[in-house]
């Protein structure tokens, strides 16, 4: 009968430690990444009468936990900062030791320094260490491509003229304006042209040679250059005023298929349809965010936007060996397989979303069923204990009789 105490026993100390795991998922229902974590029972050895005829068990081990791998809801719309992994992996951060640590939480934040860092405080890894937003202004980058669309009237009289301005940047960042002036020659489909500045002297190579249209008003000459990059004609800014370096613009006529041109001539108005230049003046850093893929962008007040960093991901053939060391972070134990280190989308590691964030993965329904059973299970524990209790004390009174 002493061995009916034991054995309850066993059954409150299991139920207690269902209860308190139970517990804990429910805290972390909202907790990003956060992985739910379940019981394992097993029962005791069992013990063998002294005639060998039966065997009686001793209750229940002290049970082990396990998590849930399973992924969470994707949360979108989390922050600029913020990261989910779809599939396997985890987050690399670093610990306040040194030592490597694993997450699948991505709401990060930037420090005073400017390092992308945990919401607890660990430096979020990249493929090439930990990531740091550079505290320098974005340096100004001259102009040497353009391309211009528009029509030209194939209507218009000999002698008319059409202006085609852009803006250029030289290369101390200053901004001038370029216009390129076209004029009806002659013969018929035929316009040349001539480039000028608001400051210094521009000139453009092939201008008195112009462009030539076929019958139906598309682009005949000059042909599609075939140069990488493309190349049709070259406007030089030279004896800037600011002391910036001659200019050297590189102007291509044909869109990216290398075959259509951007510069039409059908009746109509002459008018300008788009523009582009890659010149771009100095700034300051306006905003940094994650984007899809876990690159590291920072955004600049002109526009302009640099990938910083990348973070990297790390894989596990057993992450079930990982130790939780809190702040919805893991360490790898003696036990854990070598990580699998390098970016989304490779080697059998998940993608990453970004901007997201991924919820946990705890069902509230079953936790409070677990919650029901645990409590059913001590209330019997207890039951038996109190049987025994009562068993026990009857016996004695026997004797005392």
């Amino acid at each position: 009968m002493l061995t009916a105490f034991s054995t309850a026993l066993s059954t409150l100390d299991a139920n207690e430690m269902g209860i308190d795991v139970t517990g804990n998922n429910l805290a972390n229902l909202n907790t990003p990444g956060y992985k739910d974590t379940l019981l394992n029972f097993s029962e005791m050895m069992a013990q063998t009468s002294p005639d060998g005829t039966a065997q009686v068990g001793m209750g229940v081990a002290p049970p082990t936990t396990r998590s849930v791998w399973t992924e969470g809801a994707l949360q979108p719309n989390s922050g600029p900062l913020t990261a989910a992994i779809q599939g396997s992996g985890f987050f690399m951060v670093q610990g306040s030791g040194g030592q490597a640590l694993y997450t699948r939480d991505g709401d990060f934040k930037l420090d005073a320094q400017g390092n992308l860092m945990t919401q607890s405080g660990e430096a979020v890894l990249g493929l090439n260490g930990p990531i740091q937003i550079p505290s320098t202004n974005l340096p100004p980058t001259p102009t040497t491509s353009m391309t211009l669309d528009f029509n030209l009237n194939a209507t218009a009289a000999t002698g008319t003229t059409f202006a085609q301005p852009i803006q250029v940047v030289d290369s101390l960042g200053v901004t001038h304006v370029l216009t390129v002036t076209f004029t009806k020659t002659a013969v018929a489909g035929q316009w040349t042209y001539t480039a000028s500045s608001d400051v210094g002297a521009a000139a453009a190579a092939g201008g008195a040679a112009g462009l030539t249209f076929n019958a139906n008003g598309t682009l005949k000459t000059p042909a599609p250059s075939g140069a990488n990059p493309p190349v049709n004609d070259t406007i030089t800014i030279t004896g800037l005023p600011n002391g910036a370096a001659n200019m050297s613009i590189g102007w291509d006529f044909y869109q990216s298929d290398n075959v259509t041109g951007r510069i039409t001539q059908n009746a109509g108005a002459s008018a300008g349809s788009a523009q582009f230049q890659n010149g771009s003046t100095a700034s300051s850093l306006s905003s940094v965010s994650i984007a899809n893929g876990g690159f590291v962008v920072a955004s600049y007040q002109n526009g302009q936007s640099q990938n910083i960093g990348q973070l990297q991901v790390a894989n596990f053939q057993n992450p079930d060996t990982l130790i939780a060391v809190g702040n919805n972070e893991y360490q790898a134990s003696g036990n854990t397989s070598s990580p699998s280190i390098g970016t989304a989308g490779t080697g059998g590691r998940g993608t990453i979303v970004g901007g997201s964030l991924e919820g946990s993965n705890v069902d509230i329904a079953t936790e409070f069923s677990n919650l029901i059973v645990y409590q059913r299970s001590y209330e019997a524990g207890t039951r038996v204990i109190t049987t025994a209790d009562q068993l026990t004390q009857d016996t004695i009174n026997l004797i005392r009789e």
